[in-house]
């Protein structure tokens, strides 16, 4: 999960969001119910990535504290590797 998660960000260009869903679909395929299972996993992995400094966590386009977000979310390369 977290080689599909760094994978996924890292295929975008810089600046740009991954969506969560997308990494799921990568990972379970595009039956629903499969890959919505891996929502929950792929938020865990992406806090613990946040915390490494791996990646940003972004919401409305702004990072925010992976331990203190709620709702929508995007994942992104963190903004001191896209200068």
């Amino acid at each position: 999960m977290t080689e599909a998660i760094e994978t996924a960000v890292a295929a975008r260009e810089d600046g740009k969001t991954v969506c969560p869903s997308e990494v799921a679909r990568a990972l379970a395929g595009s039956d629903e119910k499969n890959w919505r299972r891996l929502m929950k996993p792929i938020r865990a992995e992406a806090v613990r990535l946040a915390d490494a400094g791996r990646l940003d966590i972004r919401r409305k386009g702004k990072t925010v504290d992976p331990h203190d977000f709620r709702g929508v979310y995007r994942l992104a390369a963190p903004r001191s590797a896209e200068a």
